[in-house]
């Protein structure tokens, strides 16, 4: 690594200010620590992280002295992400649900007295959450905020920011019974890093397409061979460490629900205690709760009786794994290209696409990205399910991309018209078209690879009808229509990595309008 002190972005030549340059050196230290396979120096907090149980009621107070404000971060107009292509209308690509390493001080989280007092802010919460209790049902102990967001990865966190700098305090801070007003973020995952955990151990820092600075500290890439399910979480980790923001992990949503009172019930519990149900009593919800957690599978006549394996991207851990046999790769996106070329060392294989590939022959600019957004936010906000931002932008004609073509792995076939027990067949002949090539009307293989994309983790929004009668959610930018309360990021337009840091701030700015927080 280079040991010279970094002064600007990474792929930028805007400077840094003095307080991101000295993060940025330490995190260039720590980094070098990792390598060196030395300890990572010990977190600000060392308690460990947990699901907070329903806290009791705190005396009435003041309104605690709060956080203060955190300094507007600089955030920069970068190219949007051009993620997964879906193979139905209604797939997007994933944004990251993430968790923290910062704890709860357990010394927060003591049982106050009962105050002799019954005015302030914090009668009122024990009043709203008595009046709550009964709709929590059974078992379901009730703990008031004023913004729950579900899920910690790029939209999550950037909303926790925005909260944070608005002056919200975070549940598991020091004296957050008292505050003014508070937010939590339940998050399912058990460490930091969101969906970008689980990518193929492959995929480095390099290849990763779209990763983007979260507001108030720069993402510095020490070095870009590093896979990128280690560097992405390690900077979330950091970032939830530098911003205090007390994410509750490993914690399951299981529905949102209306309250009484005009809040929203969110129905929680531990991943590990699903016996110890936890209900948050909210003024308003920002759900990031991404995409990684619905993997779509399209239906294809005869795919029960395929004697080989199936996997989906979801799944996929490396080329090796696949060595065995032929290999046919179903979609269009980032991902099948990525993996065509990793498979293509160790094996033979056959791509198949819905429509032919669309391949960009010209430089993804900011003002590309922006364009790309406009057209996704069309659809979302007449109420129809997203599409996928590259299945606007298309496919950047890289070297390697063209390497790929140029060798015969990046030359995509018409989808098959059946699944056999030994592969795939065409029954019908296909008319030629730019971007497709003709081939065998059988092709015999050993795995078939879904890269067919994701599909929003909404099913615990099913209690609040959200969906109207174009099979999508009606949005104004991050806003329910039907229901303000309710923002959405990481949906639609913001499924990109740099639409999902601007959505986390449009959300609070929403709610802050909305709730007067």
């Amino acid at each position: 690594m280079d040991a010279s002190p970094i002064t600007q972005r990474a792929g930028e030549g805007t400077p840094l200010t003095r307080r991101e340059r000295r993060r940025a050196e330490e995190l260039a230290v720590t980094q070098r620590s990792r390598d060196a396979r030395l300890p990572l120096p010990p977190a600000r907090d060392e308690t460990e992280t947990r699901v907070l149980p329903a806290v009791p009621a705190a005396p009435d107070a003041a309104e605690a002295p709060g956080t203060v404000e955190m300094p507007d971060a600089v955030e920069t107009p970068d190219a949007v992400e051009t993620p997964d292509a879906v193979e139905t209308p209604d797939t997007v690509e994933m944004s990251d649900t993430v968790v923290t390493p910062d704890a709860a001080d357990e010394a927060s989280i003591v049982a106050a007295p009962e105050p002799a007092s019954t005015g302030g802010r914090a009668a009122r919460r024990r009043a709203a959450a008595s009046s709550t209790s009964s709709a929590a049902g059974p078992g379901g102990e009730v703990v008031e905020v004023d913004v729950v967001v579900i899920g910690a990865g790029q939209a999550g966190l950037a909303a926790a920011y925005h909260l944070r700098r608005r002056g919200l305090v975070a549940v598991g801070e020091r004296g957050w019974e008292r505050a003014g007003a508070s937010f939590v973020v339940l998050d399912d995952a058990p460490q930091p890093g969101g969906a970008w955990q689980h990518r193929w151990p492959t995929l480095t820092m390099a290849d990763a397409h779209g990763i983007h600075d979260l507001p108030g500290l720069p993402l510095v890439v020490p070095d870009p061979s590093e896979p990128a399910a280690m560097g992405v979480p390690y900077y979330f980790a950091q970032y939830e460490g530098e911003f205090d923001l007390h994410v509750q992990r490993p914690v399951r949503v299981s529905r949102v629900e209306p309250g009484p009172g005009g809040r929203l019930l969110v129905r929680s519990h531990g991943v590990d205690r699903p016996d110890e149900p936890v209900v948050w009593s909210a003024r308003g919800l920002i759900n990031a709760s991404g995409t990684w957690g619905k993997p779509f599978w399209p239906s294809y006549p005869g795919r029960g009786t395929f004697r080989g394996r199936q996997l989906h991207t979801h799944d996929y851990r490396g080329a090796g794994e696949l060595a065995d046999g032929h290999v046919v790769v179903v979609g269009g996106g980032t991902s099948a290209v990525q993996l065509l070329l990793e498979l293509a060392r160790v094996t033979t294989t056959t791509w198949v696409t819905r429509r032919p590939p669309a391949w960009r022959d010209e430089e993804f600019t900011p003002e590309v990205g922006r364009e790309a957004v406009a057209l996704v936010e069309e659809r979302t906000r007449a109420g129809l399910p997203p599409q996928s931002i590259v299945s606007v932008t298309g496919l950047p004609l890289t070297d390697a991309y063209r390497r790929g073509i140029a060798d015969g792995v990046l030359v995509a076939r018409p989808v098959f018209d059946r699944i056999d027990p030994d592969g795939v067949t065409w029954t019908e002949a296909v008319p030629a078209l730019d971007g497709w090539v003709d081939g065998p009307s059988h092709v015999e293989a050993r795995t078939i690879l879904w890269c067919t994309g994701f599909r929003p983790s909404l099913d615990h929004l099913g209690p609040l009808r959200l969906r109207g009668g174009g099979g999508g959610i009606v949005m104004d930018g991050t806003q329910v229509v039907a229901d303000p309360r309710v923002q959405l990021v990481g949906y639609g337009p913001s499924a990109s990595t740099v639409g999902a840091t601007r959505a986390g701030r449009e959300a609070v700015r929403n709610l802050r309008r909305l709730l007067g927080l």
